[in-house]
């Protein structure tokens, strides 16, 4: 989806619809019904940084939401110091108060802009990044957040993406764009596939799994890995 970014939400009107979306993202059922295989995603990206770091301490996990995913992470490794961000406050309340009954470990939430985010160096074991990335703009956007991710990583740490994506070929995004809206109506109609594409349209510049890959590399990930791609849906990650 090409789109001019200058039309596009922004942050304010982002947060204000997760702010008001807290007990819907806070329910897996509800939150992730429109991401295709939204399960098995966070299955794969949780489970893979448990065999790339079983002895880790310290999880990033950003753009949170309810803590969803850190909470599958801590089922995989108990008592991770949590440090959790988000552009809502409400989200990440929420999301604190849920992963501080279960981990001993210190949770501290960054309300921020990933694209703003002050992260300390060789820090984090793991970092998790689920359906946020598709909201930067750029190019100097996904380079700078990426180039960030890799410096907040400890050598040999990993960092697990699941997001909307597009793809490079227009009749191959033609393809997955189809097969999502057909997805999209089983779950409300052609109403319901409307209102997804045209918030997709207004809030979200989602890049290919072949631009995200390379770029993983450029910065400095050693290995780049994909556990999993379902049409407009891609489960993948790197290595320091």
């Amino acid at each position: 989806m090409k789109t001019n970014h200058s039309q596009k939400a922004s942050n304010e009107e982002i947060r204000e619809r997760f702010d008001n979306d807290v007990e819907r993202f806070s329910n897996l059922e509800t939150g992730q019904q429109t991401t295709i295989d939204a399960p098995l995603t966070m299955e794969l990206c949780t489970e893979a940084a448990k065999y790339i770091n079983p002895q880790a301490k310290e999880l990033l996990d950003i753009g949170c939401g309810a803590g969803n995913y850190s909470l599958k992470m801590l089922s995989k490794i108990p008592d991770l110091n949590c440090t959790l961000n988000d552009l809502s406050m409400p989200m990440l309340e929420r999301a604190k108060e849920r992963i501080s009954a279960q981990t001993s470990g210190k949770v501290t939430i960054i309300q921020d802009d990933m694209r703003n985010l002050d992260l300390p160096n060789n820090k984090f074991d793991i970092i998790l990044a689920a359906a946020t990335l598709h909201h930067l703009r750029s190019d100097a956007d996904w380079e700078l957040v990426f180039t960030k991710f890799y410096n907040a990583l400890k050598p040999g740490g990993s960092i697990w993406i699941s997001d909307l994506i597009t793809h490079d070929s227009e009749q191959i995004n033609k393809l997955f764009q189809d097969k999502y809206r057909a997805y999209l109506e089983t779950l409300g109609g052609p109403e319901y596939g409307q209102k997804v594409f045209d918030y997709i349209e207004y809030e979200d510049t989602p890049r290919s799994l072949n631009y995200q890959l390379a770029l993983l590399n450029k910065v400095g990930f050693k290995a780049t890995e994909i556990l999993h791609k379902n049409s407009y849906f891609a489960a993948f990650g790197g290595i320091k």
